[in-house]
């Protein structure tokens, strides 16, 4: 059986706090240049270090030596050159995502957000199909960290929500295309009610509702909606996961106290 190919930018992820500078810049050669050499005393020249820090190098990430640690490298870099097109395809689709929402999130109002998060007693999210997937996954994250929060999924709980809202309240909507109909009427209807309401969508002209209080542009892409190609709440995801780390570093310790006692009470043992 062959072996299994190791992840040389996760192993070396993993050692970070063991690394020096000098262990840091040999890194930054083998997990960023696109045109790599691979004898010791090429890149020792290239780095302007000793051959013999490439060897310590390798031995602090597992290896027997510099030359285990090529061979894992060749080993990596043939197997990304054999992707097939599908595959290839796909991973580009989700970095394409991933730098359009690098385009156009908001670090302040991210932080916002993470604040109303923080202050308000009570929160509802609300999302349908996809959408309601991202609702759940988003408060089961939250709970943990001891936020009084509830997913609403389906058209009926969002319409028999409204009478739980006031002006106390939070409410997110997510709704990928921003067509949801029910997401769309339960956001204005807990608006008339005086609650704080955010949209998360990727459909631009979402923008003309003037009963948002938040609207949260999620990346786009042609078809993606219907799955085309990738997961259809991916977007929404990765925009819920940055709220969630600006929301985990306002109180940061408290926050972690209440992660710790969620895990405790699973008995797991938390890193």
């Amino acid at each position: 059986m062959e072996k299994q190919l190791i992840n040389i930018p996760s192993l070396i992820k993993d050692k970070e706090a063991n690394l020096t500078d000098i262990d840091k810049r040999i890194a930054s050669y083998f997990t960023q240049n696109e045109h790599k050499k691979y004898a010791s005393k090429d890149v020792a020249q290239d780095l302007f270090i000793s051959e013999s820090s490439l060897s310590r190098f390798a031995k602090k990430l597992g290896f027997n030596g510099y030359r285990e640690f090529i061979f894992e490298v060749k080993r990596e870099h043939d197997a990304e050159k054999n992707l097939d097109e599908l595959t290839e395809f796909a991973i580009h689709t989700y970095q394409k995502m991933l730098n359009n929402t690098y385009k156009i999130v908001n670090d302040h109002q991210m932080s916002k957000i993470a604040r109303l998060l923080n202050e308000k007693p009570r929160v509802f999210v609300y999302g349908i199909g996809s959408s309601g997937l991202v609702a759940k996954e988003f408060c089961f994250r939250f709970i943990r960290l001891g936020l009084d929060i509830d997913a609403l999924t389906d058209d009926n709980e969002v319409a028999m929500n409204i009478s739980r809202i006031n002006e106390n309240s939070l409410i997110l909507g997510i709704s990928i295309s921003g067509k949801t109909r029910e997401i769309i009427e339960g956001l204005k209807i807990a608006k008339e009610k005086g609650a704080t309401v955010i949209l998360l969508t990727s459909a631009q002209n979402a923008q003309d509702y003037d009963f948002i209080d938040e609207f949260v542009p999620l990346a786009h892409l042609r078809n993606l909606t219907a799955s085309y190609t990738i997961s259809p709440q991916f977007p929404a995801l990765i925009m819920t996961d940055i709220i969630y780390t600006h929301y985990l570093n306002l109180n940061r310790t408290e926050k972690m106290d209440a992660l710790q006692e969620s895990f405790n009470r699973i008995d797991y043992k938390f890193e």
